[in-house]
């Protein structure tokens, strides 16, 4: 069972910087990539960045593209967010893409999320 632990939310000010981790736990048997996504009150869970298991490619979305950076360490991902905005502030939640077992399909597990606030 793969567990996520999120931490480094808080509140910042608009302009200023924040790091999350997100690391997982237990076993698998095999990872596809990692990821971030967001809720902002009475919206939608939207996606912000994502990361392959090897490291290869990422992706983000474009309203943080040039602003945040994803990248891995065996398994703890994490997100830089620098020139943070208000339309920033969200719940962020991690999540990877597993294959529990051979025979099962990919499956998406979350994490419980973090706090950012961004105060303008």
């Amino acid at each position: 069972q793969v567990q996520l632990v999120e931490s480094g939310g808080g509140l910042v000010q608009a302009g200023g910087s924040l790091t999350l981790s997100c690391a997982a736990s237990g076993r698998t048997f095999s990872s596809y990539a990692m990821g971030w996504f967001r809720q902002a009150p009475g919206k939608e869970r939207e996606f912000v960045a994502a990361i392959t298991w090897s490291g290869d490619n990422t992706y983000y979305a474009d309203s943080v593209k040039g602003r945040f950076t994803i990248s891995r360490d065996k398994e703890t991902v994490y997100l830089q967010m620098n020139s943070l905005r208000s339309e920033d502030t969200a719940v962020y939640y991690c999540a990877i893409d597993i294959k529990p077992s051979i025979e099962s399909p990919i499956t998406r597990v979350w994490g419980q999320g973090t706090q950012v606030t961004v105060s303008s």
